[in-house]
């Protein structure tokens, strides 16, 4: 695999380092109230343009970070998944958004098993965790269908500290072993 500008390839879906380009779609994407209700809110552009720069930069910065998901069937960014631990995070996470006119196919998980393979095999991580706002049960879904269970509360670093976020996860053991149990 390339490491330099990693892609990972679903029957479905491309992931790839963002780009400008995305910027569009991006923009779009945290203009939507409903999209965004657990995961800071609505941002203006010119703060959807940092929180792309600050995803670009975390690529240069650590060699990782969420991935731009492009639907192969039309070419189209449709989300944000990947593995993310921006300082003062509770730890390492693959996490996921997904633009809501994609919603209810399946390309949360899909991308999420995607980078959680690629976060174990690839960066080494021992542990993956996803902070979940409580309310958000459409994210505990997916977290249940990798696999993950609930580990405890947390907090998100500033400016989000005070929410408080529920983490779940498992560990690369966990992960393999479930793997090996569904072949």
């Amino acid at each position: 695999m390339d490491t330099a500008s990693p892609r990972i390839e679903t029957p479905r879906l491309l992931l790839r380092v963002p780009r400008q380009e995305d910027f569009e779609a991006w923009a779009a994407f945290t203009a939507d109230e409903e999209a965004t209700r657990h995961i800071g809110g609505l941002q203006p552009r010119p703060v959807a343009w940092r929180g792309l720069a600050a995803m670009v930069g975390a690529w240069q910065l650590k060699g990782y970070a969420m991935f731009s998901v492009i639907e192969k069937s039309t070419g189209e960014w449709v989300g944000r998944v990947g593995p993310w631990q921006p300082e003062g995070w509770p730890g390492p996470e693959v996490g996921w958004s997904i633009a809501r006119s994609r919603w209810g196919l399946g390309y949360a998980p899909e991308a999420a098993a995607a980078c959680m393979d690629w976060a174990f095999d690839v960066l080494g991580w021992d542990e993956a965790i996803h902070t979940i706002a409580p309310e958000n049960t459409k994210s505990k879904a997916v977290a249940a269908k990798l696999g993950s269970g609930y580990l405890r509360m947390g907090r998100l670093p500033e400016p989000m500290h005070e929410l408080p976020v529920e983490i779940w996860g498992q560990s690369r053991a966990q992960w393999r072993a479930r793997k090996e149990q569904s072949r």
